[in-house]
């Protein structure tokens, strides 16, 4: 764990919270959303200070928000190395889009075609597609996980593709479990089946290098406010799709991409707040100077820096990981889900589940909220899995670290955790 975290820390105005007590505010319910940098609330100020007007004027706040607009577009592409920064299309969350998204491939296909989904899923990811089947005359198929490591069942997804699937949608990682799906063979297993993939990553992009060419699916989605960033969803999808796919457009909008999946005025504030989102990982990526170039030798630039910069976060919030959950095992009557062996951490996000014998979720939840310590409890949309492993009901603990957290503040919820137990 060799990044300098109390630097990252004073860039987060938030963290300088304190609770009741007096003691720092511990934030564990990341994968809820993330606290953001002083810089991406100064952007969101400036917008409106600056160039508050609608794009497409030919007067000087219109012609900065549409720079501005561009701008953004090409630094996604360059955080998702997308070919073109004209597949960035924004959109007011991952839900939203997912659902333009189900709506326009569902008109494509033939009743009896199939979309494949998994019980690892957010329903963000499920509905929208169920939703369009119903309409349309489609088969659902889903595909289960492996208890209790929480890791998806190739052998039921090879088992879900027939000539008749048309789509395959998955998460990258799951938004409980943390487990990471192998996104790159599950593209292959799509595509040889003759299906398009689609990939939720809202989940992995706070903590893992996205590369939509090296994936090679179809489209992916993901929301800033889970990458310290503002509450505005990005769908990536490929040039040609984009510009092919039936939409939901007033005549006057553009009919190319990505305009003509953009319905209404874009939310600028938020996307100039994504755009100081991505410059500062940009930022921690030239720190890390050439540490990681000899594996990024096929990328430059921007692109570059910032999985760099996605690297070291990873490899820090990896070694953290091990640490909670070596701490967690420790508590008599605690149980993890997901995977725990600490030499395939790799197979995981730190997003951490949890029960706790004798204890109601939202009972610990309350109780570790009091002391500062902020998590989550629920099912937080992840209705399959929870009810897959028999937590339907009250679902279960949810700590999510990022890259501020510290091992003292995971020391802290162990601390916190004990207490509960002991009394």
């Amino acid at each position: 764990m060799s990044m300098d975290v109390e630097a990252l820390r004073q860039q987060f105005p938030a963290l300088k919270q304190r609770g009741d007590d007096g003691r720092p505010i511990v934030f564990f319910d990341n994968p809820a959303g993330t606290q953001v940098p002083q810089a991406v609330i100064d952007a969101v100020g400036n917008y409106y200070r600056s160039m508050n007007a609608n794009a497409g004027g030919l007067f000087s706040t219109s012609r900065r928000t549409s720079s501005m607009v561009s701008e953004v577009r090409a630094a996604m592409a360059d955080f998702l190395n997308a070919p073109s920064d004209e597949e960035i299309v924004f959109g007011p969350n991952m839900t939203t889009l997912c659902f333009a998204l189900a709506r326009s491939l569902a008109q494509t296909l033939q009743p009896g075609d199939e979309i494949v989904l998994t019980r690892m899923d957010h329903d963000a990811n499920i509905e929208p597609w169920r939703r369009a089947a119903a309409r349309h005359g489609l088969v659902v198929r889903m595909v289960d996980f492996v208890e209790p490591e929480c890791l998806l069942d190739l052998d039921s997804l090879e088992a879900a593709l027939t000539d008749r699937t048309r789509v395959v949608a998955t998460t990258h990682d799951s938004n409980a479990a943390g487990s990471v799906n192998p996104i790159r063979q599950i593209a292959s297993m799509a595509h040889a089946a003759g299906a398009l993939y689609v990939v939720d990553a809202v989940q992995s992009a706070p903590h893992l290098p996205l590369d939509v060419q090296e994936i090679d699916c179809d489209f992916l989605l993901c929301s800033a406010y889970k990458f310290y960033g503002p509450h505005v969803g990005v769908l990536w999808g490929r040039q040609e799709l984009l510009a092919q796919l039936p939409v939901d457009k007033v005549r006057p909008a553009k009919d190319l991409p990505p305009w003509r999946w953009e319905t209404g005025t874009a939310s600028f504030e938020t996307i100039a707040g994504l755009g100081a989102t991505i410059a500062y990982l940009d930022g921690i990526g030239r720190q890390q100077g050439d540490r990681h170039a000899s594996r990024l030798a096929h990328l430059s630039g921007r692109r570059q820096r910032l999985k760099s910069a996605m690297i070291a976060l990873s490899n820090y919030e990896r070694g953290l990981c091990r640490e909670l959950i070596a701490m967690l095992q420790q508590i008599p009557g605690l149980y993890v889900y997901g995977v725990t062996d600490p030499q395939r951490l790799g197979l995981r996000v730190p997003t951490v589940i949890l029960t706790l014998a004798g204890h109601n979720p939202a009972d610990i939840d309350g109780r570790l909220g009091e002391q500062g310590i902020f998590v989550w409890a629920g099912d937080y949309y992840a209705q399959e899995l929870m009810e897959r492993l028999g937590h339907g009901a009250h679902g279960m603990v949810r700590v999510g670290l990022a890259q501020y957290n510290t091992i003292d503040e995971v020391q802290r919820l162990g601390a916190a955790l004990d207490a509960i137990v002991r009394n």
